[in-house]
Protein backbone atom coordinates (compact mmCIF):
# COMPACT_ATOMS: atom_id res chain seq x y z
CA UNK A 1 0.00 0.00 0.00
CA UNK A 2 2.88 2.13 0.84
CA UNK A 3 4.36 1.73 -2.08
CA UNK A 4 1.50 2.73 -4.31
CA UNK A 5 0.82 5.41 -2.87
CA UNK A 6 4.48 6.56 -2.98
CA UNK A 7 3.83 5.43 -6.81
CA UNK A 8 0.87 8.14 -7.52
CA UNK A 9 2.21 11.10 -5.95
CA UNK A 10 5.38 10.24 -8.02
CA UNK A 11 2.57 10.19 -10.91
CA UNK A 12 0.90 13.45 -9.54
CA UNK A 13 4.15 15.36 -8.88
CA UNK A 14 6.05 14.82 -12.57
CA UNK A 15 2.88 14.81 -14.59
CA UNK A 16 2.23 18.02 -17.23
CA UNK A 17 -1.39 18.00 -18.85
CA UNK A 18 -1.71 19.99 -22.23
CA UNK A 19 -4.58 21.61 -22.53
CA UNK A 20 -4.12 23.77 -25.80
CA UNK A 21 -2.42 21.52 -28.26
CA UNK A 22 -1.14 23.09 -32.08
CA UNK A 23 -2.49 21.20 -34.78
CA UNK A 24 -0.33 19.16 -36.55
CA UNK A 25 -1.27 17.92 -40.40
CA UNK A 26 -1.31 13.96 -40.95
CA UNK A 27 1.36 12.77 -43.91
CA UNK A 28 1.39 15.95 -45.34
CA UNK A 29 3.30 19.75 -44.23
CA UNK A 30 0.47 21.28 -44.97
CA UNK A 31 -3.37 21.16 -45.09
CA UNK A 32 -6.68 22.74 -46.92
CA UNK A 33 -9.71 23.76 -44.85
CA UNK A 34 -11.39 26.74 -43.62
CA UNK A 35 -9.39 29.55 -42.81
CA UNK A 36 -12.24 30.24 -39.49
CA UNK A 37 -12.07 26.10 -38.24
CA UNK A 38 -7.69 26.48 -37.83
CA UNK A 39 -8.68 30.19 -35.89
CA UNK A 40 -11.62 31.68 -35.14
CA UNK A 41 -10.57 35.21 -36.17
CA UNK A 42 -9.73 34.47 -39.51
CA UNK A 43 -12.40 34.60 -42.65
CA UNK A 44 -14.98 31.42 -43.30
CA UNK A 45 -12.78 30.88 -46.92
CA UNK A 46 -10.92 27.89 -47.80
CA UNK A 47 -7.40 28.62 -47.45
CA UNK A 48 -4.02 26.74 -47.66
CA UNK A 49 -2.39 26.48 -44.23
CA UNK A 50 1.64 25.62 -43.83
CA UNK A 51 3.57 25.38 -40.52
CA UNK A 52 6.29 28.58 -40.81
CA UNK A 53 9.19 27.33 -39.04
CA UNK A 54 10.90 31.47 -40.18
CA UNK A 55 10.84 34.19 -37.90
CA UNK A 56 7.73 36.81 -38.09
CA UNK A 57 7.06 38.80 -41.31
CA UNK A 58 9.42 36.19 -43.35
CA UNK A 59 6.77 35.45 -45.83
CA UNK A 60 5.76 39.14 -45.83
CA UNK A 61 9.38 39.47 -46.97
CA UNK A 62 9.35 37.03 -49.21
CA UNK A 63 6.19 38.01 -51.58
CA UNK A 64 7.59 41.46 -51.42
CA UNK A 65 11.05 40.60 -52.78
CA UNK A 66 9.31 37.64 -55.40
CA UNK A 67 6.57 39.39 -56.70
CA UNK A 68 8.85 43.02 -56.80
CA UNK A 69 5.45 44.95 -54.61
CA UNK A 70 8.11 47.70 -53.01
CA UNK A 71 5.96 46.92 -49.80
CA UNK A 72 2.62 48.03 -51.57
CA UNK A 73 -0.37 45.31 -51.22
CA UNK A 74 1.83 42.52 -50.20
CA UNK A 75 -0.17 40.07 -49.17
CA UNK A 76 -3.68 41.43 -49.46
CA UNK A 77 -4.60 40.74 -52.93
CA UNK A 78 -1.59 40.22 -54.77
CA UNK A 79 -1.45 39.58 -58.29
CA UNK A 80 -0.15 36.45 -59.24
CA UNK A 81 0.66 35.38 -62.47
CA UNK A 82 -0.31 31.15 -63.25
CA UNK A 83 -0.08 29.91 -66.77
CA UNK A 84 -1.03 33.28 -67.91
CA UNK A 85 -4.15 33.38 -65.54
CA UNK A 86 -4.31 35.94 -63.17
CA UNK A 87 -5.22 35.85 -59.58
CA UNK A 88 -5.27 37.44 -55.93
CA UNK A 89 -3.18 36.06 -53.53
CA UNK A 90 -4.42 37.13 -49.68
CA UNK A 91 -2.19 35.39 -46.62
CA UNK A 92 -2.39 35.76 -43.03
CA UNK A 93 0.05 34.79 -40.17
CA UNK A 94 -1.31 33.21 -36.94
CA UNK A 95 0.22 31.73 -33.89
CA UNK A 96 -1.16 28.95 -32.33
CA UNK A 97 0.31 27.62 -28.68
CA UNK A 98 0.25 24.15 -27.25
CA UNK A 99 0.08 25.11 -23.41
CA UNK A 100 1.08 22.42 -20.58
CA UNK A 101 -0.53 22.73 -16.71
CA UNK A 102 2.71 21.03 -14.75
CA UNK A 103 0.58 19.29 -11.83
CA UNK A 104 3.71 18.61 -9.76
CA UNK A 105 4.32 22.22 -9.39
CA UNK A 106 1.10 23.04 -7.85
CA UNK A 107 1.16 20.06 -5.56
CA UNK A 108 4.44 20.88 -4.53
CA UNK A 109 4.06 24.75 -4.14
CA UNK A 110 0.48 23.69 -1.94
CA UNK A 111 2.50 21.43 0.18
CA UNK A 112 5.45 24.24 0.60
CA UNK A 113 3.02 26.70 0.80
CA UNK A 114 1.11 24.84 4.12
CA UNK A 115 4.50 24.06 5.60
CA UNK A 116 6.61 27.40 5.41
CA UNK A 117 4.15 30.25 3.61
CA UNK A 118 6.62 30.11 0.43
CA UNK A 119 5.97 29.14 -2.53
CA UNK A 120 8.85 28.24 -5.22
CA UNK A 121 7.35 27.10 -8.24
CA UNK A 122 4.36 30.14 -8.87
CA UNK A 123 5.45 30.79 -12.37
CA UNK A 124 6.11 27.94 -13.97
CA UNK A 125 2.49 26.25 -12.98
CA UNK A 126 2.21 26.16 -17.15
CA UNK A 127 4.45 26.27 -20.08
CA UNK A 128 3.87 27.40 -23.24
CA UNK A 129 5.08 26.69 -26.79
CA UNK A 130 4.60 28.90 -29.84
CA UNK A 131 3.74 27.57 -33.78
CA UNK A 132 3.52 30.16 -36.23
CA UNK A 133 1.19 29.21 -39.56
CA UNK A 134 1.03 30.76 -42.99
CA UNK A 135 -2.88 31.03 -43.86
CA UNK A 136 -3.46 31.47 -47.99
CA UNK A 137 -6.08 32.34 -49.97
CA UNK A 138 -6.38 32.62 -53.82
CA UNK A 139 -9.22 33.59 -55.62
CA UNK A 140 -9.56 34.38 -59.68
CA UNK A 141 -10.64 37.07 -61.87
CA UNK A 142 -14.49 36.31 -60.80
CA UNK A 143 -13.48 36.32 -57.15
CA UNK A 144 -13.97 32.95 -56.81
CA UNK A 145 -12.26 30.99 -54.57
CA UNK A 146 -9.97 28.90 -56.15
CA UNK A 147 -8.95 26.09 -53.53
CA UNK A 148 -12.22 25.35 -53.24
CA UNK A 149 -12.45 21.50 -54.69
CA UNK A 150 -15.18 22.25 -57.31
CA UNK A 151 -13.12 24.96 -58.93
CA UNK A 152 -11.25 24.33 -62.20
CA UNK A 153 -8.34 25.03 -61.47
CA UNK A 154 -7.93 23.77 -57.93
CA UNK A 155 -5.35 21.15 -58.64
CA UNK A 156 -3.32 23.72 -60.53
CA UNK A 157 -3.58 26.19 -57.75
CA UNK A 158 -2.71 23.78 -55.18
CA UNK A 159 0.42 22.81 -57.01
CA UNK A 160 1.44 26.28 -57.70
CA UNK A 161 1.32 26.94 -53.78
CA UNK A 162 3.09 23.99 -52.92
CA UNK A 163 6.10 25.02 -55.07
CA UNK A 164 5.37 28.24 -53.64
CA UNK A 165 5.85 26.91 -50.14
CA UNK A 166 8.91 24.65 -50.72
CA UNK A 167 10.48 27.48 -52.53
CA UNK A 168 9.87 30.19 -49.45
CA UNK A 169 11.48 27.60 -46.66
CA UNK A 170 14.62 26.55 -48.88
CA UNK A 171 15.10 30.19 -49.53
CA UNK A 172 16.64 32.58 -47.29
CA UNK A 173 18.49 35.13 -49.30
CA UNK A 174 15.41 36.61 -51.36
CA UNK A 175 17.53 38.96 -53.24
CA UNK A 176 18.83 35.89 -55.21
CA UNK A 177 15.09 35.20 -56.06
CA UNK A 178 15.89 37.66 -58.51
CA UNK A 179 18.48 36.55 -60.18
CA UNK A 180 16.83 33.21 -60.53
CA UNK A 181 15.22 32.03 -64.37
CA UNK A 182 11.30 32.75 -64.27
CA UNK A 183 9.80 29.72 -66.38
Amino acid sequence: MKKTIILLFTLIATSCIPYKIAPKFKNKDYKIMKAKKFQRKLPNETSYIFKDPKDANEFYNYLNTKYNLNHVNVGLNTTININNSTYNLTYHEVERTDEIANVGLVVTDLVLEEKTGLTAFENNYSSRTGHWYIIITVYDESLKNCLLEKHPKHKEIVSFLRELQQEYLRTYNYEELRFTKKS
